[in-house]
């Protein structure tokens, strides 16, 4: 191989073309066009920039003397906790250039001559299925809940702490359905800084069914020898909410349910202190006079409520007021002659 100086072409070589300082190249008469290109890419080999070097993993809001002074030991008088610039949000880079740098050294006395640029940025990775599962647990609180996960958001993210919020997990559209729904998320990183990420899943967790043990009839107050309990799996929001015996007794029903259907929570009303057929003892005021009977309640009715009592020797109907368990109040207001 030849070896020619910058712009010394030995004489009488033919083909030969000097380009640039050091960039010659052999020119074949029939290929005109493969000169032309090889002509573009030696300018270009030419001015390209050189490398940058690769940036320096931070997770942290702000970059700090120390963290300036462990990528370039020149830096290492700075003072360690000196402010020197804020971190951008992840996927951009903060970058000192030379002119910087020499400015920062100048202003803390430091001599040093043209120092490297470098740049700072937010470590990234992608979410790890397992942390997202442990923050979905901890979210329900519920040990004996399965979790699938369907779906990931698959952006990069900052290392920090998963954060699933119960209000944010969708519902299935349907009672027992099994496909995956949305749940929106976000990673807290830094100071206090939030990312959003997703996940759809299906969740599953024990939950129990109190149905009827017979037919129950519409205002009937609930024993326990009526109710069956049981436990299904079923969505978490709905496990929340399940019911328990001891919850239902003494409930009354807001309409009939038939045996073996499940009682839900909206199918259940507050006790009647007097129901319909029962007997109620009737107390009669009007001043300082007081009668008692007993009547039959046409009727049902919590305390405060006016009901139909009829009444067993006139067969007649009057409105009273509950007034507690079993009992009515019937006011007549007295006139002065």
């Amino acid at each position: 191989m030849r070896k020619r100086a910058n712009t010394d072409v030995a004489a009488g070589e033919r083909g030969v073309t000097p380009i640039e300082d050091g960039c010659f190249i052999r020119v074949h008469p029939r290929l005109p066009a493969a000169h032309m290109l090889l002509f573009a890419l030696c300018s270009l080999a030419r001015f390209a920039p050189a490398q940058t070097a690769a940036c320096q993993p931070i997770a942290a809001d702000q970059v700090v003397g120390k963290d300036l002074a462990a990528v370039l030991p020149a830096f290492a008088a700075l003072p360690p906790g000196a402010l020197l610039a804020d971190v951008p949000p992840p996927g951009s880079k903060r970058i000192f250039h030379s002119p910087e740098l020499l400015g920062i050294a100048k202003r803390y006395s430091l001599d040093i001559a043209a120092p490297p640029e470098v740049c700072f940025e937010w470590p990234l990775q992608r979410l790890d299925q397992s942390r997202v599962l442990e923050a979905m647990r901890q979210t329900l609180t519920l040990p004996e809940a399965r979790i699938e996960i369907a779906d990931l958001s698959l952006a990069p993210v900052p290392p920090g702490r998963l954060d699933f919020p119960i209000d944010r997990l969708g519902r299935p559209a349907a009672a027992g359905q099994h496909t995956p729904v949305l749940w929106r998320g976000d990673v807290v990183y830094g100071a206090s800084h939030r990312l959003a990420v997703w996940a759809r899943v299906r969740i599953w967790a024990p939950c129990g069914r109190i149905v009827a043990a017979e037919n129950l009839k519409a205002g009937q107050t609930l024993e326990a020898r009526e109710l069956r309990a049981s436990t299904v799996e079923c969505f978490p929001t709905v496990a929340r909410s399940s019911l328990t015996v001891d919850q239902v007794v003494g409930q009354s029903l807001r309409r009939p349910v038939a045996s073996g259907a499940e009682i839900l929570p909206d199918l259940l009303a507050a006790p009647k202190e007097v129901n319909r057929g029962e007997s109620v003892a009737v107390q009669v005021v009007s001043g300082s006079t007081h009668l008692e009977f007993v009547g039959k309640a046409e009727t049902a009715g919590s305390t405060g409520d006016f009901i139909a009592v009829r009444n067993l020797s006139s067969n007649r109907i009057f409105q009273a007021r509950v007034s507690g368990k079993g009992t009515a109040l019937v006011e007549v207001p007295r006139y002065k002659d």
